[in-house]
């Protein structure tokens, strides 16, 4: 159920065995409309293209946000309608939770592939049966430097040596910039110069994965 490597059926992909120096950047969660603009200037300002796991129900109380983060060239995954854990759910449930979010996507004008990222990263067997009998491909990550633990504020440069101290080339890494997030949405763009430093390039998850 846990597992980021591995699930019962269907394609899973974790991070890819490459020599090559790239990664993938992906924002889970959001998009809201506090926020939107801090993300795509630090990404704009960098020229480098992420990967958006975003919910349909936060989309919708957030309206116009998906259409620039598709104006913005970057590329939009599923994080299901309303971050629901897929365990013990029905086909049926699954549907629900997958297909208004894939219909805001494309409403969006996004036109490319859309992967699935489990919330939690939480999948027991129905989900994904349903995601391989409609030939989806589950995305999770091999990077996450975020604490939500409940402690003392963690800091930008935290996040960010964390995420340094794990990737490697074929990295997916995981943040969450949303809600007022501003020590990620910081610690990302120290990520990027840093990467940028050691010779990696950064690519969309679904150029990563081919």
């Amino acid at each position: 159920m846990n597992s980021r490597t591995a699930q019962v059926a269907g394609r899973l992909v974790d991070r890819v065995e490459t020599a090559e120096k790239v990664v993938a950047l992906t924002f889970d969660d959001g998009p809201t409309a506090a926020d939107t603009d801090a993300i795509l200037w630090l990404l704009a300002q960098r020229g480098v293209p992420a990967t958006f796991y975003v919910n349909g129900g936060v989309a919708a109380a957030n309206p116009g946000q998906l259409e620039r983060l598709v104006a913005a060239g970057h590329e939009l995954g599923n994080h299901t309608q309303d971050h629901k854990r897929l365990i013990f759910v029905t086909p049926d449930g699954v549907a629900a939770q997958v297909e208004p979010t894939d219909a805001a996507i494309r409403a969006a004008g996004y036109d490319g592939p859309i992967t699935f990222r489990p919330p939690n990263a939480k999948k027991l067997v129905v989900a994904p049966v349903w995601l391989a009998q409609h030939d989806r491909t589950t995305v999770m990550w091999d990077v996450e430097a975020e604490d939500f633990g409940g402690g003392p504020p963690q800091p930008a440069s935290d996040i960010a040596e964390r995420v340094l101290a794990q990737v490697r080339p074929g990295s997916i890494v995981l943040l969450h910039p949303w809600n007022g997030r501003a020590a990620t949405q910081e610690a990302t763009g120290e990520v990027i110069d840093e990467l940028r430093r050691r010779g990696y390039r950064f690519v969309t998850v679904s150029e990563l994965i081919g």
